[in-house]
């Protein structure tokens, strides 16, 4: 599992990218190999953790959108190795222009075949985090055709506040795109082969196709904050579920660094 720490750099071009953009992905960061014996792990647990009994008929958008299953990493000792790996960590603190990144937490997306769309959205609406250096690494755990729903982004979005105070939902996937087109923020979409990993901001806008497919897509993500994120002063009722599950008994305004955030990777 050395590769799991194995230093990967960016170069100022894709540094340059992702600023400009909101995302990048980078095609082959992880090796294909290595990556398939635990997306089978990551896999199974979400299958054995989710519970969602319902049919596909039977949920909304949301529901119709994935299984999701949090903090992984706590579940099993190889998705925990895999999540407190340094080599994402490192390519994420370069993204996101600090000295070391901490976890906020993980999440594995199970698209069933048939699988709605998910609708677009910003992250950090949720999240009771002060700054925006936050960053999610997108990790497929196959090849994502464009038939079984990969991710994309609306580029430059990250600078867009309208918009920002919709959580996933039918209302969301109705202005939001709109809104984008309006704005001129292109949207890109394209296929993941196994091994590519996408970044984006916590408020960069994005959505993910339908699996139309007659396969499962299996995705984990993993979400970092650099290491001195604060919590900030307020909470809505969205954000106090969020600091309740990833960040407990952290008081508003203080350092992010509860037992559930540790630091992942830092230069010093």
């Amino acid at each position: 599992m050395h590769w799991l720490d194995e230093p990967a750099s960016t170069t100022a071009a894709e540094r340059a990218a992702f600023a400009r953009d909101g995302h990048l992905t980078l095609r082959g960061l992880l090796p294909a190999g290595d990556l398939d014996r635990i997306g089978r792990e990551i896999t199974r647990l979400t299958l054995q953790l989710n519970t969602e009994q319902r049919t596909l008929d039977e949920r909304d958008t949301y529901g119709r959108a994935f299984l999701q299953v949090m903090n992984l990493w706590e579940k099993s000792p190889l998705a925990g190795r895999f999540v407190m790996g340094q080599r994402l960590a490192r390519v994420a603190a370069e993204l996101l222009g600090v000295s070391g990144v901490r976890l906020y937490h993980d999440q594995s997306l199970y698209k069933e075949p048939g699988g709605g769309l998910t609708p677009a959205h910003a992250d950090q609406f949720y999240w009771p985090l002060a700054s925006d250096r936050t960053v999610t690494a997108w990790i497929p755990l196959q090849d994502v055709p464009m038939a079984m729903g990969p991710l994309g982004f609306y580029s430059g979005s990250q600078r867009v506040a309208e918009g920002r105070d919709l959580g996933i939902s039918d209302a969301s996937e109705d202005d939001i795109p709109a809104r984008m087109a309006a704005l001129g923020h292109p949207y890109a979409c394209t296929p993941f082969a196994l091994g590519d990993v996408s970044f984006h901001l916590g408020w960069t806008f994005h959505r993910a196709e339908p699996n139309t497919s007659d396969r499962p897509r299996s995705v984990m993500t993993v979400i970092y904050m650099a290491d001195d994120m604060r919590l900030l002063d307020r909470l809505n009722s969205v954000q106090e579920n969020d600091r309740a599950q990833w960040c407990p008994g952290v008081a508003a305004g203080a350092r992010v660094d509860s037992p559930k955030n540790p630091v992942v990777w830092s230069a010093a």
